[in-house]
């Protein structure tokens, strides 16, 4: 939509997201840029911009794709449900919810569901609290553009081959937290592009959202479940960084006559000032219910030291971790730099690490 007024903005690497400002009360067109580089970053906070031939680029310009819709501040949103991620800035479609616990070190919880002490490094007791989050998929177009995370898929599996360290990944996979969510809809019957979109499903316009499940996403849903399952969420803020960690398991496989437990971790690091900080280091400690004790240290994570800045306060990956054991623990610290030289440790809340699901062996594939 050329020469849309932008009331309010949303970024993520070089993608520029709007809301209109004609018509205060009436709906709100959300246009995307059309094009890698569009745009430079604009905070969230952005109060007025106006799209002019001073600072539209060369060629490029506003698309509609959708109209914003008021974030629900209670209930669940259902399948079908399309989105901006409000950190991350892509679109997406919400598959299903899931129901976790959430251990938060910094909230103290009056109504617990669960008890969570991990022995071995002096934590305090957490109470747990139950928090939504989404499965959903990305649309590939913005995958390109969303740079504050080191990839964008958050689901591997296990191979099922003699390889016990083969892993494959789902591409555009995520799972996402209810306040996460902006909520659009759109007149489009295939608004994102994903190569599992139609096949999860359909346009249905007497419904709202008017994307129903099929089938196959159902069946989907059912046969890997144990694989996918988000059930615990750990959160700790230490000078105004905020580490969530989720944990999942992955399965067991068998490997020089022992069996290997493995699960995927999958980190986000959230900058809640406004001073610029970069991590340098990890330091994680590993504890297995075999009884050893291991230690990692080592320069940034995934290969990246990324800036935690206000105009991108927030980083994402995902790794792995196996144990010659059915359960362990994990915690650490990240080191991180001011602009002066300075460092600061950040904790790493400490999570389980647990294979309590009935199947032991992994899916080789999708399985419908």
């Amino acid at each position: 939509m050329a020469g849309c007024v932008a009331r309010r903005a949303l970024t993520v690497g070089s993608r520029w997201w709007s809301r209109s400002l004609t018509g205060t009360r009436g709906p709100r067109p959300l246009c995307a840029a059309g094009g890698a580089g569009a745009f430079p970053p604009v905070a969230a906070t952005t109060t007025r911009r106006h799209l002019s031939s001073r600072n539209r680029p060369e060629g490029k310009v506003l698309e509609t794709v959708g109209v914003f819709e008021v974030p629900k501040q209670n209930g669940k949103y259902e399948t079908g449900q399309l989105f901006l991620h409000s950190v991350f800035g892509y679109r997406g479609v919400v598959l299903f919810p899931w129901q976790a616990r959430l251990y938060d070190r910094d909230v103290a919880s009056a109504a617990p569901e669960k008890t969570e002490n991990p022995a071995g490094h002096g934590s305090k007791e957490v109470k747990g609290k139950t928090h939504t989050y989404y499965q959903v998929l990305i649309d590939a177009r913005d995958c390109p553009h969303i740079s504050q995370r080191s990839q964008t898929e958050a689901v591997t599996f296990l191979a099922n081959h003699d390889d016990s360290r083969a892993l494959y990944a789902i591409p555009g996979l995520d799972y996402v937290s209810h306040e996460d969510i902006l909520p659009y809809t759109s007149t489009d019957q295939v608004p994102i592009q994903h190569e599992l979109f139609e096949r999860f499903l359909q346009y249905d316009q007497t419904k709202a959202p008017p994307f129903v499940a099929r089938e196959t996403l159902r069946a989907w849903q059912e046969k890997n479940h144990p694989w996918l399952e988000l059930s615990d969420v750990h959160r700790e803020t230490t000078e105004n960084i905020r580490v969530t960690v989720i944990p999942f398991y992955m399965g067991m496989r068998e490997a020089q006559n022992s069996h290997v437990y493995w699960w995927r971790y999958c980190i986000r690091l959230e900058n809640l000032d406004s001073d610029v900080v970069q991590l340098r280091e990890r330091h994680w400690r590993i504890f297995s219910l075999s009884g050893t004790l291991e230690t990692v240290r080592g320069r940034g994570v995934v290969g990246r030291e990324p800036v935690l800045s206000k105009e991108q306060p927030a980083f994402q990956y995902s790794s792995h971790v196996s144990l010659q054991a059915s359960s362990g623990h994990m915690w650490g610290t990240f080191r991180f730099e001011r602009p002066d030289g300075s460092h600061f440790d950040v904790r790493i809340p400490p999570f389980s690490l647990e294979s309590n699901k009935d199947e032991k062996t992994p899916p080789s594939g999708l399985h419908w």
